[in-house]
């Protein structure tokens, strides 16, 4: 029982990171899409600052799989930015045609 509640929690906050960070991509300012990108990279640091007498090899694994919640986010940011600049593209070219 502990188990799926544990699961629900994990799961809401995933999709609700992954809407949080759509809503973001899409606003006029850019930076707020990288918000939640930066927050997890700097949570990647710090798991790979946690390590105890670590290799170069074990930081470096550790540095990639700890970003991959980053490079998700990234993707999504990229994604939609480039959809909004699309459509802000469309609307300038529309206002053009009308003058």
């Amino acid at each position: 029982m502990e188990e799926l509640i544990l699961l629900t929690i994990v799961l809401v906050v995933i999709v609700g990171t992954v809407l949080l960070q759509i809503f973001l991509s899409k606003k006029e300012n850019k930076s707020f899409g990288l918000i939640l990108p930066m927050i997890s990279v700097f949570f990647s640091i710090i798991v790979v600052l946690n390590l105890l007498s670590p290799t170069f090899a074990e930081v470096l694994v550790t540095f990639l799989l700890a970003n991959i919640p980053t490079a998700v986010l990234m993707a999504i940011y990229y994604a939609f930015r480039s959809k909004w600049k699309k459509n802000k593209q469309i609307e300038k070219m529309n206002i053009q045609d009308l003058d």
